[in-house]
């Protein structure tokens, strides 16, 4: 059949089953081109925004920090965790949550379907290590904010989860406990905001444990609407 004939006839179809209305769908291969070009150039540009601020020497850290710990993940990710700051082990590598909260973080994220590598980015609101994994300075928070911002961003995830009250109360800029923090939703620059335990609170308090997934299942359902 002629290609102009089979699409009148496909048409006359349509239009005998909908009527006037005109339903048509992506091929898959095609949504998923459109995807991986998406995502292909999320990672770029994130690499470039990497590459611009390596070598930070915007606060006294610079100084002291043997990498810059820029985060790491999904470029698509649905679930974007924010940590306080880099500690000793992240220091070294170069890499958020690699510790042994690292290690826990990657079972509780296991338990809701995810891993590090499909779906989650993990930074922290400071990308270098205070001495002595001291708090973070107000100062120094206000220089590194700007970067998680613009990480964000650019990868315009479904929902922030910041773990831990000193990554909490910098988000949302209010002095409040982590437990009253955590009973909310909040919105941080457009995107969905819920806060919960630091996985190193959880090492050091185990009954926190059963608290903090009862946030994760939530996280877990929230990302399955």
């Amino acid at each position: 059949m002629h290609s102009k004939s089979k699409i009148n006839s496909y048409l006359n179809q349509q239009q005998k089953l909908f009527g006037n209305e005109l339903y048509l769908q992506l091929s898959t291969v095609y949504t998923n081109k459109l995807n991986e070009h998406t995502q292909t150039e999320t990672a770029n540009k994130l690499e470039k925004f990497y590459k611009s601020i390596y070598l930070c020497q915007n606060c006294k850290l610079g100084k002291t920090r043997k990498n810059f710990v820029f985060g790491s993940g999904d470029s698509n990710a649905d679930l974007f965790l924010v940590g306080e700051a880099p500690g000793k082990t992240e220091d070294l590598i170069g890499q958020p949550f690699v510790g042994e909260a690292g290690q826990l973080l990657n079972k509780i994220l296991s338990a809701i379907g995810k891993n590090r590598d499909n779906g989650v980015f993990i930074t922290n609101v400071l990308k270098c290590r205070p001495p002595n994994n001291r708090t973070p300075l107000s100062s120094e928070i206000s220089e590194c904010q700007p970067y998680l911002i613009k990480q964000i961003k650019l990868i315009q995830p479904k929902l922030i989860v910041a773990l831990g009250r000193i990554a909490g109360k910098t988000l949302l800029k209010k002095e409040l406990t982590l437990n009253e923090m955590r009973k909310s939703k909040y919105n941080f620059f457009g995107i969905p905001l819920r806060i919960t335990y630091h996985p190193s609170a959880l090492l050091r308090n185990p009954d926190l444990k059963r608290i903090a997934w009862d946030d994760f299942k939530w996280v877990k359902n929230y990302l399955e609407k």
